[in-house]
């Protein structure tokens, strides 16, 4: 008679074994390896940025058994991810799907030969986050899963067995994050359109200050940025803001903190004319800059 015990056990075992074509090894670095995730059937494979310690000379290690060369697309620090492409046929991208809070979830990873798999459930469901480095995660899924080491670059799947993102150990010391297909979507194509993050650049460094009471009113807001530096020759510079003014607007959109301006410098930004709105010697004046992008 089978238990329900073994029929769970049949069912994690069948999720594993329908993922499993579309896990990789990734041969990175000199310790053990990662893993990464089909991501469509033209090669490109995508993985966490801090598992690859080297640009050239990447393998990937594919369910057949078979050790390919790759090459590397691009790299994103800021989001830990990275795209790779191999010169292969027999690629099988999983199915994806947006993650759900009442889910019983497995990490799988192929840091050897077979895929190995951890269980756990999905604790939280965060939406947009800058992470400590400046990447911007549009959705990201906290689980109590222990990620084995080699773990990093794999999916995080569902009873289903459908994938809700990419596992990484790096966005958060001592915590293990899962990038949402919403991130790795957008930070994906940019890396095989630029090979790279492009980002908006004005060439200031900001702080919160609060405003005089007077132009409070006047502004319709209580804060703004302080510009405590302004790099030279940068979109700032050029465009004539000056060291202590105080950003208040960009486009008609309040700056408050230094994460609305995060927010307004989004990469089709750059070569954009905007309307920056300052305080300065306790005027509002309008000036306009040439958004760069950043070196």
């Amino acid at each position: 008679m089978t238990t329900l015990l073994q029929q769970v056990s049949e069912a994690l075992a069948a999720t594993v074994e329908a993922v499993s074509p579309g896990i990789v090894r990734v041969e990175a670095r000199r310790r053990l390896p990662a893993s990464g995730i089909v991501w469509s059937t033209d090669g490109i494979i995508v993985t966490a940025h801090h598992v690859l310690e080297q640009d050239e000379a990447i393998r990937v290690g594919l369910q057949s058994g078979q050790t390919m060369p790759a090459t590397l697309i691009g790299r994103d620090a800021t989001t830990d991810l990275a795209v790779l492409h191999v010169s292969s046929v027999d690629l099988a991208p999983p199915v994806w799907a947006e993650p759900d809070l009442a889910s019983v979830v497995l990490a799988v990873g192929r840091p050897g030969q077979r895929a190995q798999a951890t269980l756990g459930i999905v604790s939280a469901l965060g939406e947009r986050w800058r992470t400590p480095t400046g990447g911007l995660l549009d959705r990201y899924v906290q689980t109590d899963v222990v990620m084995f080491p080699g773990f990093s670059g794999g999916p995080l799947v569902n009873a289903a067995g459908q994938v809700l993102g990419l596992n990484t150990s790096a966005l958060l010391r001592g915590l293990s994050l899962t990038v949402a297909i919403s991130t790795l979507r957008r930070v994906v194509d940019l890396l095989r359109a630029h090979g790279k993050i492009r980002r908006s650049y004005l060439g200031v460094s900001t702080q919160p200050v609060r405003l005089p009471a007077m132009l409070q009113e006047r502004v319709g807001q209580e804060t703004g940025l302080l510009l405590r530096t302004v790099e030279p020759q940068s979109p700032a510079d050029q465009g004539a803001l000056l060291l202590g003014d105080t950003l208040i607007a960009l486009d008609e959109r309040p700056m408050r903190d230094p994460d609305d301006l995060l927010t307004f410098l989004s990469t089709d930004r750059i070569g954009a004319t905007v309307r920056v709105r300052i305080v300065r010697g306790g005027q509002v004046q309008e000036q306009a800059v040439v958004v760069g992008e950043r070196p």
